[in-house]
């Protein structure tokens, strides 16, 4: 039986592991892609401590692998297909192999929410996105639109303006929720039209993307914008397939825990955007991360001295 299983190798997952490896606990940390989720598509992070000129998501994600490898943190390349979950010991289920541990740390993620509307499963991978680093280059001197407004959808914009023609930021409000600085680099680039309370309703196009329907929620109005891509950025559906049933979430599905990062299953924590919390940025998962290996670790010395 291990002491600690740990899901995902993004920022949360890994800090836990690293948390855990310098602990000393026979820790497996399991990951279905490549280590770092969502942070390996950003192309520049400059609110996370230490690194004042920014730092490229692939790179910070780079330093952390390599801080834990050096402290022997076993990694499999495995996915978690299913899970057993109760007071006593976990049962962890791969499409490999069954692992038995003490306590476990969910940093399973979150992923890009869907627009949910006519044609974007359809042009999904041909003009509809969820990643601007990945795509943008794919749409020079082009016209693209970005659903959105919120940090990630203005930082997403920006990267475009490096390609695209025009970007039109789509957002239904009539202001950014994206943070200040944010929004004053939106409203000062060129390339960048804003298009107010309004909402998309339909992916058009034969083969790809040829344009957007478009509809203002204040008047009602609806009309067409000829664009060639459409990336979507309002928000994050959390990765929790594996616990839905067994743990308790919140109204949006969120995995819900203390301060401690346990949940309502005992030797369960979680950290990382699967938690339901206010913030979700590489700094949060982090210390959500550290502190839920910390926590695991005075869960496992509990059992053994209880």
């Amino acid at each position: 039986m291990e002491d600690l299983i740990i899901i995902g190798a993004a920022p949360a997952g890994l800090t836990a592991g690293l948390y855990a490896a310098r602990a000393r606990l026979n820790t497996i940390l399991l990951e279905k892609l490549s280590p770092g989720g969502q942070l390996i598509t950003t192309d520049l992070v400059e609110n996370y401590p230490g690194f004042p000129e920014g730092i490229s998501g692939f790179e910070l994600v780079d330093r952390m692998k390599r801080q834990v490898e050096k402290f022997e943190l076993e990694i499999r390349n495995q996915e978690v297909v299913r899970l057993e979950l109760n007071k006593g010991k976990k049962v962890i289920v791969t499409d490999r192999e069954e692992f038995e541990s003490k306590a476990l740390i969910l940093a399973c993620g979150a992923t890009p929410r869907k627009l949910g509307i006519q044609g974007e499963a359809i042009f999904t991978g041909k003009g509809v996105s969820y990643c601007a680093t990945c795509d943008g280059p794919f749409y020079r001197d082009q016209e693209v639109a970005v659903i959105g407004g919120g940090d990630t959808a203005v930082e997403e914009a920006l990267f475009l303006t490096r390609f695209a023609s025009k970007v039109h930021i789509v957002h239904r409000r009539d202001e950014l929720r994206a943070t200040r600085l944010l929004q004053e680099r939106g409203l000062a680039s060129e390339k960048i039209a804003f298009i107010w309370d309004t909402i998309p309703t339909r992916i058009t196009g034969s083969t790809a993307v040829e344009g957007v329907d478009l509809k203002n929620v204040k008047t009602g109005k609806e009309f067409h914008l000829p664009v060639e891509g459409v990336f979507a950025f309002i928000g994050y559906s959390p990765n929790n397939d594996l616990v839905e049933g067994q743990l308790e979430l919140d109204e949006y599905g969120f995995v819900l825990t203390n301060n401690d990062m346990e949940t309502s299953v005992p030797g369960v924590f979680a950290a990382g955007d699967i938690r339901s919390k206010l913030l979700r940025q590489v700094s949060t998962a982090v210390g959500e991360g550290a502190t839920a290996a910390f926590a695991a670790e005075r869960y496992i010395e509990s059992l053994e001295t209880g």
